[in-house]
C-alpha cells in the first residue's frame, strides 16, 4: 500500500531486533509458532525429493511478516490472501519452473513498526531466501534493515513511498509504484480537467502523508496550476471541521483539493467539506481503493484517486476471481488481492531467471527484472529505483462503483524527485 510511514527505526531497537535474530537463528526449528501460518510443497512431489537430494532445485523459503491485525490489515491481509492463491497453483505445478517448492512462514506484525523489526529478525534466523513486509514505508524500513544487514532481499506488498528503498539499501524493493509517479499523474489529470488552482492535505506523520502533497505540488505547478492553501491534520485526528472553513475561506475557491488521507481520515474529511458546502474536485491516492471510500455513496461521488488498477470480472482479471471465490467464497473487494498474487509471479519470474534459492542470487535478479506479466499488466525493476515500474491506473468513483478513467506509465522525465 500506499501507507508509507517514514520514523526512522531508533538504534535502541535495531540491537533488540538484531538479538531477536541472534536467538532465532540459534533456536530454529523451521516450524512456525502458534498464531502463524506455513505452507510448502506436498510432502512426497517431485520437487520436494529433488530439493531434499541436494541437487539443482531447492525449497524458496519466504519470510512473510504482514499486518493481519491492526491498521494495515486492509492491505496486508488481501495482499497475503492474492499471495497464498499463487503458492497454491504453484506448488500444486511442482513448485517454480517445476522444481522449486514454495515454503512460507507468516508472522504477524500487527501493524507495528517494533514489531515488525522482531517479526523480520525471527523469520530470518528461520534461513529465509526472500522477506515480505508490510504495504507500509514504516515497518517496511524497520525489517528490511534486518534483511538489507543479512543480504536477503526484501519486497513490501505495496508500500509507495520512494523513500523505502533509499532508506534501507540494495536488497530492499515494493511492488508498488512510487509516490512521486503517482502525483505525476494526479497532477496531469488536474491540468487535462483545466483546473488551474489547488488545495492540498496532507499529515507530518508519514512519508506517505507528508511527502504526496509536496509531490503533488512541484508537478501541478510545473503545468502552469498554483496551489493556493496547503493545509495539515493529526493522523486519526476526529474530525476536520476547522479546516473544511479553512478551505471554505479561501477567495477564490480552488478547484481541485488532493490529499493522501487514507482510512479513517478520509472519509471523515470528505464528510466534512461536503458537509461545509464545499463542491470542488477531489484527488486521492492508492490508500482509499477500498470498499470503506465506496460505501461512502453520494459524498464520494466523482472522486479520483491513483491506484494499480481496476477490479473487474473479466479477462485475465475474470481468471483470478474465479480462484478467489473458489478459495475464499466471495469476490476480491480491493486491488491488493491482485498485487498479492502478483508479487508471487515477480519472486517466480526472479527464481526462474536464478535458477537459485540464494538469497543474493534472487536481489540480483530481481533487480534486473522487465516484462513481468502480471494482472494489471507488466511489471519490472531494471533501470529503476527498487520501486516497481509498473502503470498507474486513474479510477473514478461514480454511483458507488469503480469507474475506469485512464491507465497512465508517467515519463520518469516528468517525475519529482522523491
Amino acid at each position: 500500500m500506499s501507507r508509507s510511514h517514514h520514523r526512522r527505526v531508533t538504534g535502541a531497537l535495531v540491537a533488540v531486533a538484531a538479538s531477536t535474530l541472534l536467538l532465532a537463528a540459534c533456536g530454529s526449528s523451521g516450524s512456525s509458532d502458534s498464531g502463524e501460518s506455513a505452507a510448502a510443497a506436498p510432502e512426497g512431489s517431485a520437487a520436494a525429493e529433488e530439493a531434499t537430494a541436494g541437487g539443482e532445485a531447492c525449497t524458496v523459503k519466504v519470510g512473510i511478516a504482514t499486518g493481519q491485525t491492526g491498521g494495515l490489515a486492509y492491505v496486508d491481509v488481501p495482499n497475503l490472501e492474492g499471495f497464498q492463491i499463487w503458492l497454491d497453483e504453484t506448488n500444486a505445478n511442482g513448485g517454480i519452473d517445476g522444481k522449486f517448492p514454495v515454503e512460507t512462514i507468516v508472522k504477524d506484525t500487527r501493524s507495528d513498526a517494533a514489531q515488525s523489526a522482531t517479526v523480520g529478525a525471527e523469520l530470518l534466523g528461520e534461513g529465509i531466501s526472500f522477506l515480505i513486509t508490510p504495504g507500509d514505508a514504516d515497518p517496511s524500513i524497520a525489517a528490511g534493515q534486518l534483511a538489507q544487514e543479512a543480504q536477503v532481499p526484501a519486497m513490501s506488498w505495496f508500500g509507495s513511498s520512494p523513500v523505502l528503498p533509499v532508506a534501507v539499501g540494495d536488497f530492499m524493493f515494493s511492488n508498488a509504484f512510487g509516490d512521486n509517479a503517482q502525483a505525476r499523474v494526479l497532477a496531469d489529470y488536474a491540468t487535462e480537467q483545466g483546473y488551474t488552482s489547488a488545495y492540498t492535505l496532507g499529515s507530518p506523520d508519514s512519508a506517505y502523508t507528508s511527502n504526496l502533497p509536496r509531490y503533488f505540488k512541484a508537478a501541478f505547478e510545473s503545468n502552469g496550476g498554483k496551489v493556493v492553501g496547503e493545509g495539515t491534520y493529526s493522523m486519526g485526528q476526529p474530525n476536520f471541521n476547522v479546516i473544511a472553513d479553512e478551505i471554505k475561506a479561501l477567495n477564490p475557491q480552488p478547484d481541485v483539493i488532493m490529499t493522501p488521507a487514507y482510512e479513517p481520515d478520509f472519509p471523515t474529511f470528505l464528510k466534512a467539506i461536503r458537509g461545509a458546502g464545499i463542491t470542488a474536485a477531489v484527488l486521492g491516492t492508492d490508500g482509499i481503493d477500498s470498499p470503506t471510500t465506496l460505501a461512502l455513496g453520494e459524498t464520494a461521488e466523482g472522486v479520483v484517486y491513483t491506484t494499480a488498477g481496476i477490479l473487474k470480472n473479466e479477462g485475465a482479471m475474470g481468471e483470478f476471481f474465479a480462484k478467489y471465490n473458489t478459495k475464499y467464497g466471495k469476490d476480491p473487494e480491493t486491488i491488493y488481492a491482485i498485487t498479492g498474487y502478483e508479487l508471487g509471479k515477480i519472486l517466480e519470474a526472479a527464481v526462474t531467471q536464478a535458477q537459485s534459492c540464494d538469497p543474493v542470487a534472487l536481489k540480483d535478479a530481481i533487480t534486473n527484472l522487465e516484462g513481468v506479466e502480471g494482472i494489471t499488466g507488466s511489471i519490472g525493476f531494471k533501470g529503476g529505483d527498487r520501486m516497481a515500474i509498473r502503470e498507474i491506473t486513474l479510477v473514478q468513483v461514480a454511483g458507488g462503483e469503480r469507474s475506469l478513467v485512464a491507465v497512465v506509465a508517467p515519463d520518469p522525465a516528468t517525475v519529482p524527485a522523491a
